[in-house]
């Protein structure tokens, strides 16, 4: 059986000076989630935004679900800061902290879903003993930092894996992917077995983002008519 796709477009790809009203208008599109993509120029070779926007963003009303994509390091003392600034769910990758256990099980104590990020270089054995510490998945399709990158078609074999890894285990982890991810590559995911997309310029980066998130979403009932492989 299909798993139900979760659409999340990425803020990177925003407008900043209506941010408020681009999330507005991705979630009545049909959005299930934003992306927040948090970038430190060292990590990653880029600087994004921090915990004071997302704290305005809530300030405001916004009530969306945030999907927190730590690319920062050291990452610690971030993970406090986004769980009090409003985020739902809060992602790491392995290199960025010396003890990742510890960093995922305080994630959870913050009341967050704690999610691990794989780049493409990054191996199943970057999951380690982590299995039942780990809410999401995030499967990089592009190397992280910067937008608009294009699908690395040779990361869907470690989609199809990671697929069979969650399906033997007892806890369920979400498995999402993000990176390059349009009309096209959302086929290739979804059939992989992934089941949360995040796209920036597919979806902000057009002229309409609800006819944007439509024809994402004609392209997983494209992808589920042939059935996800490796899914159980």
């Amino acid at each position: 059986m299909s798993r139900p796709a979760l659409l999340a477009p990425s803020l990177i790809s925003a407008d900043f000076s209506r941010l408020g009203a681009e999330i507005d208008a991705v979630l009545a599109a049909g959005a299930d989630m934003i992306h927040y993509d948090v970038m430190d120029n060292h990590y990653v070779p880029n600087l994004s935004i921090g915990p004071l926007v997302l704290s305005s963003l809530r300030r405001a009303g916004c009530r969306a679900e945030f999907d927190v994509h730590l690319m920062v390091e050291p990452v610690d003392d971030l993970v406090e800061e986004f769980a009090r600034a409003g985020a739902r769910t809060l992602i790491v990758h392995p290199a960025a902290t010396r003890h990742l256990d510890r960093t995922l099980a305080r994630i959870r104590a913050l009341g967050c879903r704690a999610g691990l990020a794989l780049n493409p270089a990054d191996g199943l054995e970057a999951l380690g003993y982590e299995r039942d510490a780990l809410d999401v998945v995030l499967v990089m399709t592009v190397n992280p930092g910067f937008a608009g990158q294009t699908f690395l078609p040779h990361v869907l074999p470690k989609i199809r894996a990671l697929r069979r890894w969650i399906d033997d285990g007892v806890s369920p982890v979400r498995l999402e992917v993000d990176g390059g991810i349009d009309a096209r590559t959302i086929v290739e995911a979804r059939r992989a077995g992934a089941e949360a997309f995040v796209a920036g310029s597919a979806v902000f980066g057009q002229s309409d983002s609800a006819a944007a998130l439509r024809a994402l979403r004609r392209a997983v009932a494209e992808a589920d008519g042939e059935g996800l492989a490796g899914a159980g």
